[in-house]
């Protein structure tokens, strides 16, 4: 799906295509008995006997109709570009990974969509950028059409609150490639920030406190541990634990704007943890100095980490431990910031130091 910005008017699309793959075949495959192929129907064979039900998908798109900003019309997403003087446009794109499988396992995707829009929205908005629009692609085996308009409603759920529309998407059934009732999700994110105004390591300066705030659970990373853990019986199946919805921070960091908070930089904390995400928006010279016991424990974090299996090290690279958003700011700021977001917390400082998170002693 193409967006493409410009125009006086506004319209937006959501397509269905059914896809199927080709895989490289190293032996031949055995010939089918003589007649066979007319066996399936009297009347041939058709795309549904192949898997893929179009009665299924025009069904969807049509339940989705109002969910898409400007209905599901033509081919292509138009937005005008918002009025800026010296305008950069910021793109990012991710996915939710397998907590989807979790999700199906414990029957609760209502959740998803707002993972799949935070996951690129809260990187988006690491640059100072306003998030204008999103992306969808849901790909899956079998069409359940209920199920996906569930999908897609919690996308454009999680869209209004960042500020942004939902300004297309795509529905992919693909049998054979996805198995009935699994599927898989991709989202990307499109907003512009005023060069002068972006958030970056060249702005962060020696003597900056760090606010974190914090998350509101494991968020959308670190899930393959989370099913071993499941799996193994070292944690209770708990969906509304384990699988609360990622935090949207845009609407943060906008209210933080808005009233003229100085922003250095920020990073939303997601595979890697801590000490891979912090460092990446710090400039060499610098590094970050956290605080432990500076912020409350996460629930779910303390859940996984209740029984031993998982040892510090491996917890603190794979989950974020409580913070999904960190910001650099001058010290005169932090008070006002952290009155300002609910679960904001003053974490840390910069100081000159060899690259890498270090801790405070």
């Amino acid at each position: 799906m193409t967006a493409l910005l410009g125009g006086p008017a506004s319209s937006a699309t959501r397509s269905f295509k059914a896809r199927e793959c080709s895989w490289p075949v190293l032996t031949p495959f055995p010939p089918h008995p003589a007649g066979s192929l007319r066996l399936v129907t009297d009347r041939g064979i058709s795309y549904e006997d192949a898997g893929v039900n179009l009665d299924a998908a025009r069904a969807m798109t049509e339940g989705i109709r109002d969910l898409v900003h400007g209905g599901t019309t033509g081919f292509a997403g138009t937005l005008p570009m918002p009025p800026m003087r010296d305008g950069v446009l910021v793109a990012c794109t991710d996915g939710v990974g397998t907590k989807v499988l979790l999700a199906r396992q414990l029957g609760r995707i209502e959740g998803l969509g707002q993972d799949l829009v935070a996951m690129s929205v809260n990187d988006l908005v690491c640059t100072g950028a306003k998030p204008l629009f999103f992306l969808d692609y849901l790909a899956v085996g079998k069409l359940d059409p209920d199920e996906a308009t569930v999908i897609v409603k919690s996308i454009r759920d999680a869209c209004n609150a960042s500020g942004c529309i939902l300004l297309g998407g795509e529905t992919a059934e693909m049998p054979g490639l996805y198995a009935d009732g699994h599927f898989d999700m991709a989202g990307f994110a499109v907003g512009a920030v005023e060069r002068s105004e972006m958030l970056g390591p060249d702005r962060v300066q020696a003597g900056d406190v760090i606010v974190g705030i914090e998350s509101s659970g494991v968020h959308s990373n670190g899930y393959s541990l989370v099913r071993k853990l499941v799996d193994d019986g070292a944690v209770a199946p708990d969906a509304d634990l384990l699988l609360a919805p990622t935090r949207l921070y845009p609407g943060d960091i906008r209210a933080l704007q808005s009233s003229g908070v100085e922003l250095h930089a920020a990073a939303h904390i997601t595979g890697g943890g801590l000490p891979e995400n912090l460092p990446r928006v710090f400039p060499d010279g610098l590094r970050p100095v956290l605080r432990k016991g500076s912020w409350p424990e996460a629930p779910a974090i303390a859940a996984l980490l209740a029984g031993g299996a998982v040892d510090d090290d491996s917890a603190w690279s794979t989950f974020n431990m409580g913070l999904g958003m960190c910001l650099m700011m001058p010290e005169a700021a932090a008070d006002r910031a952290v009155g300002m977001i609910a679960g904001a917390h003053v974490v840390g400082r910069v100081e000159p130091g060899s690259p890498g998170l270090a801790w405070e002693v």
